[in-house]
């Protein structure tokens, strides 16, 4: 998998291309807290791993269109609740901390038990496969199907233990690509509530081989302009991951 950070936990050039689908201006008079919910979503869906550095203070003011004074703030609740973690020095700045274990078992299950899955499944597939088609139907540049492909290259890569982190980017980027800016910003919050579905069940290599087929196939009859068989490929692809969900959970 390609590196994103070096060795002392600083990003590479063009690392920040992951947190596009998140990351955009928020609305005048609700700054603070919709920067902070889109910096939560991208700690809940491990755009940025525990471990590395968030994006410096003024590229993330800008991003969200916010002043630093509202972004420290945000970083602040962040730091107080155990999700980030400011460091000082050359290499310092605000690294997202390690998830912890979470209690085990009967934690996962308290996590789930107010999620109505099948709810959150299915507008799941109603976005994904919008998105899907869209892309499809109304075409990428060559700059945007590069980064399909570059996202899609990543899964094949990954490592199992940093699969599910890479299969979330190749879809967040897919419904940011889309051209919805509404639609890229519900997908993320859905999306965030079904990795904590799929962090409740284990990672099965035979599934994930027939996903990174699936991938494949849905990047292929995107590129092609075949909007119906990208939104069929979604489909299949959704309807598997419901079907693994709700084998372990229902």
């Amino acid at each position: 998998m390609p590196r994103e950070t070096d060795a002392r936990g600083a990003q590479a050039p063009g690392a920040d291309d992951r947190l596009a689908p998140v990351l955009r201006p928020v609305r005048a008079g609700n700054g603070f807290e919709e920067a902070l919910e889109q910096i939560l979503q991208v700690v809940r869906l491990g755009l940025v791993p525990g471990g590395e550095r968030l994006p410096a203070e003024r590229e993330l003011a800008e991003r969200l269109g916010i002043s630093r004074v509202t972004l420290r703030e945000v970083l602040r609740v962040l730091q107080d609740q155990g999700l980030v973690e400011a460091r000082r020095g050359r290499y310092g700045g605000t690294f997202v901390l390690p998830r912890a274990d979470g209690g085990g078992e009967d934690e996962l299950r308290r996590r789930i038990a107010e999620v109505d899955i099948e709810d959150v499944l299915r507008f799941r597939e109603v976005l994904e496969v919008g998105a899907a088609g869209l892309c499809a139907a109304h075409g990428l540049t060559a700059e945007r199907g590069a980064r399909l492909r570059a996202a899609l290259e990543r899964t094949r890569e990954a490592p199992l233990a940093d699969y599910r982190r890479l299969d979330t980017l190749l879809h967040l980027t897919l419904a940011e690509l889309c051209g919805s800016p509404s639609l890229a910003a519900q997908y993320a919050a859905v999306r965030a509530t079904v990795n904590d579905l799929l962090d409740c069940i284990p990672l099965l290599v035979r599934n994930l081989e027939h996903s990174q087929r699936q991938h494949t196939a849905l990047v292929e009859a995107v590129l092609a302009g075949d909007a119906d068989g990208a939104r069929e490929t979604m489909r299949e692809h959704c309807a598997g991951t419901a079907a693994l969900l709700r084998g372990f959970l229902a």
